[in-house]
């Protein structure tokens, strides 16, 4: 297997991507193609050690975080992240992985690799932990409106991405809402809450944020507008309530005891919910696979964002959603 690093993409690129490229290849046993301006690679690669598992694909262009990414992606073709995606049309990667302008990275996945048949909007699905396991988020960013068509792909996506590589057993879905009743909500969820409702999904409802981490369901839905904030303030408030936690005790002689016993459970929960264990989001609805990472990634994400493609491709992600897709359209044909 080869992974394709988006070398120059990142608020700390190339040195803390290149870092996380070499991090993967060792301890993963890995075979890495990093894309990018081969000089700085090569510099951070004599800094870093270059590694047997680690080959440069050379080019000249970066799409910019300020850019916009359609117009950006089309008119750079030599860019990073549009080459990225190339090789893996050409058959000489089987995945990318960029934490580079995210517009930019899902629009050279559609454009170069195009969707999965019967896919309208492909979405960015994130993982987090839950009270009684991991808890899929669609979308957290790729569709900020969205019709309530696309809301039921995400969840059909969604779906078959968790039974294939999460394990999940007919995960219970949850559509994003201000109330549970079917009612509630804007036009949007309330249109896709019917079509949830008249499918063979296992479709439980709608779920409020106070459910995120309940357990309710493994799957929630929702725009990419919502979800990105969603996502944003789950991850900052673990952050939060750890700092505001450990100045709480460090306030008495009681609490410093405490948290001299507990430091280490306190890093397990600090890690539990540090989005770098799960290294990015998987674009859902590309004939590929495609790892979407926050900008400011450090080497860590991004060497769990390698393994996460690995698994992907391991356990064909694209295959199942092509035919959940399919027996999708099978389905609504015969009513």
């Amino acid at each position: 297997m080869n992974i394709a690093v988006d070398a120059m993409g990142g608020d700390y690129a190339p040195e803390v991507v290149v870092q996380g490229a070499l991090q993967a290849a060792v301890e993963l046993d890995m075979n890495i193609t990093l894309v990018g301006n081969r000089k700085a690679i090569g510099d951070e690669l004599k800094v870093n050690h270059d590694s047997a598992h680690i080959g440069v694909y050379h080019c000249e262009e970066v799409v910019l975080m300020e850019e916009p990414p359609l117009k950006a992606v089309r008119q750079k073709k030599q860019s990073s992240i549009r080459v990225a995606f190339d090789l893996i049309k050409k058959g000489k990667v089987d995945a990318v992985v960029s934490a580079g302008n995210s517009g930019a990275t899902l629009a050279a996945g559609i454009l170069t690799l195009g969707r999965i048949e019967g896919v309208e909007r492909p979405a960015l699905a994130s993982i987090f932990p839950g009270n009684e396991g991991e808890v899929i988020l669609v979308d957290v960013g790729a569709n900020v409106d969205c019709r309530p068509m696309h809301l039921f792909q995400f969840g059909i996506m969604a779906n078959a991405f968790a039974s294939s590589c999460l394990n999940m057993d007919d995960p219970k879905i949850g559509l994003l809402s201000i109330g549970e009743e079917g009612g509630k909500g804007n036009e949007q969820v309330r249109l896709a809450h019917d079509l949830f409702r008249a499918s063979h999904l296992n479709f439980v409802g709608n779920v409020e944020g106070r459910d995120i981490f309940s357990g309710k369901v493994q799957i929630i839905v929702c725009d990419g507008f919502v979800g990105n904030v969603a996502l944003k303030l789950s991850e900052r408030m673990a952050v939060a309530m750890s700092k505001m936690l450990e100045k709480e005790m460090m306030s008495s002689l009681a609490g410093k005891a405490g948290l001299l016993f507990g430091r280490r459970s306190l890093k397990k929960f600090n890690k539990k919910f540090d989005y770098a264990e799960y290294g990015g989001a998987p674009i859902l609805g590309i004939n590929g696979v495609g790892i979407v990472c926050h900008g400011d990634s450090s080497a860590r994400a991004i060497k769990n964002a390698v393994k996460m493609a690995s698994n992907y491709v391991k356990n064909n992600v694209q295959g199942s959603l092509s035919l959940k897709m399919a027996d999708f359209h099978i389905n609504m044909a015969q009513t």
